[in-house]
């Protein structure tokens, strides 16, 4: 048998049907790269805009900011649920204990920072803790503040800010040495246009391994009517954990109802400011909108900051009238956007864009 090959002509209807299929084909396609294309720019846009929400807000000192913009100590937690541990910590600190600003007129008394001199020579610097700490020779000028003048026995914090190149030096147990050099017990080189953390678990001149001089509380910033940071405190008993932002515990304490280093805390938004000092309200309306962060272990309610000779002493002291029970643990835990970095999640900030802080 012989097999013939045909050849049949395919009619014209069919291939007005294949053509037309392929053209509805290639718009079904079209249609779907664009509603990709454009889900793509609105999540684009939602993060630009709540970056934008928060363009140009970073604290500044000696032209440097104190993190960048986006950092979670520059940003509002007035807006965050409250932590459903909040009364169990306020409770383990004691509802009655008073805030203590803990700062002064006094040089001191507080923790001061120096913006070091263009030319400062790095001084050899010798490390307890040399595992947790920044390893280098650290620009430690003669003469250099120290807290409570290096009292012997306290913590002898050094603040050092290289604002050339807006890198920041934190010394804890700092000790002048006869031949020039520097004991202390750590110390950390910071980028303050950087949003890292230290690596988990490491300290860093304070016990829950956060830097110290964002979150003091400083004479010009109150005088220039706004504080655009989290504030630092300290209570004398914490649980044996962190959280973030925090690396570092100090504690052996498993009890449930102390705060873990790195709690953030907040005045309540109930409490009236409005019969205080313009001073104080300025500090207070910082407690309701940024908070404070849980950064060592000490006196109860302790608020930090830097000693300057405008503070006026007898003004400080109304803030006594705020007592723990005034505060409550915030949960940020959704701003965590990876445990290495302290920028906030964007979209978890455009959320809460435009909410009243009544909304818990």
């Amino acid at each position: 048998m012989t097999w013939k090959r045909t050849s049949r002509a395919l009619p014209i209807q069919g291939w007005m049907l294949v053509t037309l299929t392929l053209l509805a084909l290639a718009l079904l396609w079209m249609a779907g790269s664009l509603r990709i294309k454009r889900s793509l720019q609105e999540t684009a846009n939602v993060v630009v805009e709540a970056q934008d929400a928060e363009a140009g807000k970073s604290p500044m000192l000696g032209g440097c900011p104190m993190f960048p913009p986006g950092n979670v100590w520059n940003v509002a937690i007035d807006h965050l649920p409250k932590d459903p541990r909040s009364e169990a910590y306020i409770a383990g600190i004691g509802p009655a204990k008073p805030v203590h600003p803990d700062f002064s007129a006094n040089p001191l008394y507080g923790i001061p920072y120096m913006i070091l001199p263009p030319g400062t020579r790095p001084a050899v610097t010798h490390f307890e803790y040399r595992n947790e700490s920044d390893l280098a020779n650290y620009p430690i000028p003669p003469g250099a503040l120290i807290e409570s003048g290096g009292k012997p026995g306290g913590d002898n914090h050094i603040l050092l800010l290289d604002a050339r190149r807006c890198l920041l030096f934190e010394v804890y147990a700092a000790e002048a040495q006869k031949d020039g050099s520097w004991k202390a017990g750590s110390g950390i080189r910071i980028d303050l246009t950087s949003q890292g953390l230290r690596p988990e678990g490491w300290t860093s001149a304070d016990a829950a391994g956060l830097p110290i001089l964002p979150g003091l509380v400083r004479y010009d910033e109150v005088a220039s009517g706004e504080i655009r940071h989290a504030l630092r405190f300290t209570v004398p008993h914490t649980r044996n954990e962190f959280v973030w932002p925090a690396r570092h515990m100090a504690s052996h304490d498993a009890n449930p109802n102390l705060p873990p280093m790195g709690e953030r805390f907040r005045l309540r938004a109930d409490f009236d400011v409005s019969k205080f000092s313009k001073t104080n309200q300025v500090i207070m309306v910082a407690m309701k909108r940024y908070g404070m962060f849980l950064a060592d272990n000490g006196g109860a309610m302790f608020v930090t900051g830097a000693p300057d000779k405008h503070w006026d002493d007898m003004d400080l002291r109304h803030l006594n009238a705020m007592k723990a029970s005034d505060f409550e643990a915030v949960d940020e835990s959704e701003l965590e956007m990876t445990s290495s970095s302290a920028r906030v999640d964007p979209l978890v900030m455009k959320r809460y864009a435009g909410q009243p802080a009544s909304v818990r």
